[in-house]
Formats: C-alpha cells, structure tokens, sequence
C-alpha cells in the first residue's frame, strides 16, 4: 500500500490537477483512496461532478489529531493512497509528507517557482530527520510545451541533477484536457473531443506519467527488500 503525498507551497503549480491526474489512471485497474487535506477541498467538489471513478474513494475529514487513524484505515483496504495537503507549510502538510512512501513536487518552468519548490524540498529534508527515514521524492514538470523546451527548463533540469534531485522524465504538458476534468467531471477518458481539444493526447500523456509512478515505486520497493 504505497502512500503518494503531492505537495507543493505555490498555487498554480499543479498540484490537484496532477493527483487527480494520477489518480484516475491507477484507479484504471485498482482501488485509490485520496485524502483531501486542502481547505478548499477542490477533489471533494470535482467527486461529486457525474462521472467519477466508483473506486476512488475521498476522505475529507482530516484533522491533526485524526490523520494517522484516517489514514491506516484506508490504508488497510486501499492499494495506493493519494494526499493533496494544503499548499502552505502546517502540520497536517509535515504529516503527509512524514507519511509518504513518495513525495512529489509538481514544478512549472520559471526560478521563481523553483525557487518555492525547494521550500517543499527542505520540508521533506527536515520530516526526513525527524523519522530518521529516507523519503523518496521527485519533482514532476508541469504546464510544459510540446513545441519547446525552454532555455529555463533545461537550466532546472541541470540545477535539480547537480543537486541530486530526482526528477520524472514525464512532463504533464500544458493541455486544456487537464483543466476540464474539473469542469466537466469525471476523467480524461470521458471527455469529449467537440468540447475539448486533443483529449487523446492529455490521456496518453497522464498514463505515461502514472506509469513512471508505478515503476518508481517498485524501483523503491526492491531497495528497501535487498
């Protein structure tokens, strides 16, 4: 039951938008569980829009003193459990994080956000040192181009290498199917191609994506059992 913690303290950076993402395509062929620990709640409003997966269950009554019970409960039943805490450092976000078989950090192409990413890194350094674990994180590149790869993008990439930070070699790409999803409800699947454009292409983009997920995890599952 591996545990996936989305975590990012800049808006806009894709943080619900790639849990959702993700959840819908592992939901393709197991049960998912998504804690939804932001204030606003945006997964509990977007469940409740017709079509949304049947074996995605939403857990929203999260508090500090609940969150471990909440979460071993689902846990127990549910093969992966998804967590989009809020996108400011408090302690239900340092409990996701401290809780985490992997940590992601969704990150658009600009220093500036960047730069607030690594206000996550520090988070899951100092979460590190107080469960005395390694906790597996990646940075996941959001709202990129098809057509480029920016001059700032390549400079991150190198940045984030030469500071041993992990990165997806998947990149969820600017695509207007994305966004739809909470519009219209349900999955990228579901979408129409009259209404929206090239849904095709954000469905092969977001498996990609939850296949890198599932490899990683599996990857980190053979170095904890050698």
């Amino acid at each position: 039951m591996p545990v996936i913690t989305m975590s990012s303290p800049k808006g806009g950076a894709g943080k619900t938008t790639s849990l959702a993402v993700l959840a819908t395509q592992l939901a393709r062929n197991a049960p998912v569980a998504i804690i939804d620990a932001d204030k606003n709640q945006p997964i509990v409003t977007w469940s409740k829009a017709p079509g949304f997966p049947a074996n995605i269950e939403v857990i929203s009554d999260i508090t500090d003193a609940n969150f471990y019970d909440r979460l071993d409960d689902v846990a127990r039943r549910t093969p992966f459990v998804l967590i989009d805490p809020e996108g400011t450092a408090n302690v239900i976000s340092s409990l996701a994080i401290s809780a985490a078989d992997l940590v992601i950090i969704p990150l658009q192409a600009s220093q500036l956000d960047a730069d607030q990413a690594q206000r996550a890194l520090v988070q899951v350094t100092n979460q590190e040192r107080a469960a005395r674990r390694r906790i597996a994180t990646r940075i996941l590149f959001t709202r990129t181009s098809t057509a480029i790869q920016t001059r700032t993008l390549r400079h991150l990439k190198v940045e984030l290498a030469d500071a041993g930070v992990a990165t997806f070699e998947t990149q969820l790409v600017e695509r207007e199917a994305f966004k739809a999803m909470f519009s219209f409800g349900g999955t990228l699947e579901l979408l129409d191609s009259r209404q929206v454009s090239s849904p095709d292409k954000a469905v092969a983009n977001a498996r990609a994506f939850a296949a890198e997920v599932v490899q990683v995890l599996k990857d980190l599952e053979h170095e904890r059992a050698a």
